[in-house]
């Protein structure tokens, strides 16, 4: 066995408990009854934090490639954008079953009268499409429309924000911090900016004039491995 592949092997594996560690805290807090006064506000408002965190790391991916020349980071996009699924049903099911224990009435009502609430769930039912075609099969079978469909990403990061942004109401600094950096991920894929950056040899090593010929699937997908 190569050095590479198995140095890739690894750093996927580390990346995985990396990504689960925020879970086994929650768990771990929840165990020793450290959750506070209202665990379940607690859970949603950690849950809802690293959803934003790996949304906003895997819209990072292909800027930081295009910084840094580092292609391979590419590999591990489809992990991060997965577990930006994973907080958010996370987020959803501690709503659904502790938050509202399934009562489908005052959920429905909740989803129309709340803003902050429909925009959440908008943003989570838009997700779910994209982690069901995060595999290499369906990458073939829907061809370019899988990335069309995956451009989605985009506006759900946007929404995650503006649900965010009404949920605290008063003390609005850190969701709008959070929308800055969103911004500046988005603005780093405008094609033009690219170009402005492989012409001063930005990321040289990665190739970026091909890139811009050969865009590569939008982040929050499922890049081949």
């Amino acid at each position: 066995m190569s050095s590479k592949p198995y140095n890739h092997q690894a750093l996927k594996a580390l990346l995985f408990a990396v990504c689960l560690l925020p879970l086994a805290i929650l768990l771990w807090d929840a165990w020793q009854q450290q959750l506070g006064a209202n665990p379940i506000e607690k859970v949603m408002r950690r849950t809802g934090d690293w959803l934003l965190y790996f949304l906003l790391l895997t819209l990072a991916v292909t800027p930081l490639r295009l910084l840094t020349g580092w292609s391979s980071l590419l590999r591990y996009r489809r992990m991060l954008g997965l577990f930006a699924f994973f907080y958010a049903l996370l987020h959803f099911l501690n709503y659904l079953v502790l938050d509202q224990f399934f009562a489908w009435h005052e959920i429905v009502k909740d989803i129309a009268k709340r803003p902050y609430i429909t925009v959440g769930f908008t943003g989570f039912v838009l997700l779910l499409p994209l982690a069901l075609t995060s595999t290499n099969r369906m990458m073939r079978r829907l061809g370019r429309n899988w990335q069309r469909l995956h451009r989605l990403v985009y506006l759900i990061g946007v929404l995650a924000i503006v649900h965010y942004l009404w949920l605290v109401k008063a003390d609005n600094r850190t969701p709008l911090i959070y929308g800055a950096l969103l911004a500046m991920l988005l603005l780093l894929r405008n094609r033009r900016l690219q170009g402005w950056l492989a012409a001063r040899g930005v990321g040289r090593r990665s190739a970026p004039a091909a890139t811009l010929r050969n865009p590569q699937p939008p982040a929050g997908s499922a890049p081949r491995a």
